[in-house]
């Protein structure tokens, strides 16, 4: 029987970042995707040029319509957007006892908002102590703590570590924005952190790959992996599709990962 994994996001009209970018990681990782979309962005590699929130009577009968038919080994949660959709989805997984992924999406690769401030606080309060695993990148870790951006290991650790008190299980602190050639995530668990290194990669063909990432964690979990090897995996196969993401020439602005770089190029 096939693994199954929910995915609770926003859509991304150019194909790159939110829904669609889940389910092809699901999809290319061997897990079958179902979606709840939160909202309809108007989209592709440049901007973000409209953005249509999904009514929550909507939102949550998506919800219940996956929950009661399909077997749901994990659920990935990205962008909600309003402090009434984050409230929304709270509510409708009250009684989902499996793991969470939570990515606190927060602002688009062109720079767009995608979270209200409003939100900041109820997905705090509501849904982090939820999580399984919190996939903040540094900004979204600062913005949830109303710190400075953290620029060093250091910084990091402490930040994940004051995330985990406030409820999550673990975090897993993405170092995508920070310098260096060597690119290192921690993954911060009640026994400790551990490091998940790679070789920077020289492109700008990055759009969606923290909604890749937090969703082939999921298809990881739904497959009854432990979360440090889901993050290992995942770590890895994100890696490849960055290092193929040039060869797709999708958009002019900042295109796609390569989510089935092992299957064809």
């Amino acid at each position: 029987m096939v693994s199954i994994a929910l995915t609770i996001a926003g859509s991304d009209s150019g194909g790159g970042a939110g829904i669609q970018a889940d389910l092809k990681s699901m999809s290319a990782l061997g897990v079958y995707g179902a979606s709840v979309i939160t909202a309809v962005t108007a989209q592709n590699t440049r901007a973000v040029t409209a953005v249509h929130p999904i009514p929550t009577t909507v939102i949550a009968a998506q919800i219940g319509a996956v929950l009661d038919d399909l077997d749901v080994r994990a659920i990935k949660i990205g962008m909600l957007g309003s402090a009434a959709v984050t409230e929304c989805v709270a509510q409708a997984l009250a009684g989902y006892s499996g793991p969470v992924v939570l990515d606190p999406v927060m602002i688009a690769k062109s720079g767009a908002t995608l979270l209200e401030d409003a939100a900041i606080t109820a997905l705090r309060d509501l849904l982090l102590p939820r999580a399984t695993v919190l996939t903040p990148n540094l900004p979204e870790a600062a913005r949830l703590l109303g710190l400075p951006e953290a620029t060093d290991d250091a910084a990091m650790l402490a930040q994940g570590q004051a995330l985990r008190e406030l409820g999550a299980a673990a975090v897993l602190m993405k170092g995508g924005h920070a310098a260096g050639a060597v690119c290192t995530d921690w993954l911060m668990e009640a026994q400790g952190a551990r490091p998940y290194r790679a070789a920077r990669v020289v492109t700008r063909n990055t759009h969606g790959t923290g909604c890749s990432l937090s969703s082939a964690i999921a298809a990881g979990l739904a497959q009854g992996r432990p979360l440090a090897d889901a993050v290992q995996s995942a770590h890895g196969w994100l890696h490849g599709a960055i290092l193929a993401a040039d060869c797709l020439q999708v958009g002019h602005g900042h295109g796609p990962v390569h989510h089935f770089h092992e299957v064809w190029t």
